[in-house]
């Protein structure tokens, strides 16, 4: 019994040496340690466990932070909600909220809502679209239909920059649009969807009418197919193999002179 006690009694001077060897062999020995051994922080697991490890922040492992590897929790590269291109270049469109539907959905716990949005973006120089997004949160719905509406921007022709080339019918469903050109100081006769696409692509002298339903999806659908039908008298030139003064001159009461005219005003 007393040779164990002074065994005992001795232990403690001898503790540094038993504690220098696993120092050495780190990485095989007890490198996750209770303080993190080789990690460095405090976490309880491996090199890179827990708290510590060598990113030195909650997240553990490499990456440091907690939202993926480059630090940060709006993705990889810290692009955020709007994805790739949600700058567009720096180039400066007009968005339009036409409508925002909220819909419900009962379940075991109650009503669980959402929400879906209608909206329109254009440069106001000659391109315009329209998309449709859905969220549980409004901002979210609005920021995804504006994406898609980017995505689904197409050119109309205008004349003179402010109106359109020609009258135009379209319908969609039970809509039904009609679209007339304006002279200058008519000023953008439209209602509800209409007036948003119009104003987004830059028309200031339009005459519309719709008849039917007013679904502003439908509506709008309509009033695209209308605009997919404008041409320029250039494109129809260049189709028919003439000249745009040739086209222009054909009308009751035209000249060749004035043709000439119109024919060098002409943008597209």
């Amino acid at each position: 019994m007393a040779d164990e006690n002074n065994q005992q009694a001795g232990s403690p001077e001898g503790a540094p040496q038993q504690d220098a060897q696993p120092q050495g062999n780190a990485p095989q020995g007890n490198t996750g340690g209770y303080q993190g051994g080789g990690g460095g922080g405090r976490g309880r697991g491996g090199p890179g466990g827990g708290r510590g490890g060598p990113g030195g922040n909650r997240g553990g492992g490499p990456g440091g932070n907690r939202g993926g590897r480059d630090g940060g929790r709006g993705g990889r590269d810290n692009r955020g909600r709007g994805g790739p291109g949600a700058d567009d270049g720096g180039e400066e469109l007009i968005e339009k909220l036409v409508h925002i539907n909220r819909v419900s959905k009962t379940v075991k716990g109650g009503k669980r809502f959402g929400f879906a949005a209608l909206v329109v973006v254009g440069d106001g120089k000659g391109r315009v679209g329209f998309g449709h997004g859905k969220a549980r949160e409004v901002p979210e719905a609005i920021s995804k239909a504006t994406a898609a509406a980017k995505k689904a921007m197409v050119r109309v022709p205008l004349k003179d920059g402010r109106t359109l080339h020609h009258d135009a019918n379209g319908h969609f469903g039970a809509g039904r649009v009609t679209l007339r050109s304006a002279p200058q100081g008519t000023g953008i006769i439209a209602g509800g969807p209409m007036r948003a696409i119009f104003e987004s692509l830059g028309v200031a002298d339009v005459v519309t009418k719709s008849v039917g339903t007013s679904n502003p999806y439908n509506m709008i659908r309509a009033t695209f197919e209308a605009l997919g039908d404008q041409t320029s008298p250039k494109s129809v030139a260049q189709r028919r193999g003439k000249k745009i003064a040739d086209l222009l001159g054909r009308g009751a009461g035209a000249t060749a002179q004035t043709a000439e005219v119109e024919a060098a005003a002409l943008v597209e």
